[in-house]
């Protein structure tokens, strides 16, 4: 199974694509979350050895950006 590409292709690139923008916007947010995640430190170097710890860690990190997110929206 082959996906479309996404991302626009540079300006200078000799053979242009088609890229339709859609996914690209949808997709946009849910990497900026996931680049805010890897800041806490725990998750990005998997600190915690079992599952449900480290699913808690991912989850407590994701109530933290979702409310500094909430704060600034407001």
């Amino acid at each position: 199974m082959e996906f479309p590409p996404v991302i626009p292709p540079k300006s200078d690139r000799t053979t242009q694509r088609e890229t339709d923008f859609a996914p690209c916007q949808k997709r946009n947010p849910v990497e900026r979350f996931f680049n805010k995640l890897k800041q806490f430190r725990a998750v990005a170097t998997r600190y915690d050895k079992l599952k449900s710890t480290f699913l808690a860690a991912v989850q407590f990190a994701s109530m933290i950006i979702m409310l500094n997110w909430r704060h600034a929206v407001t």
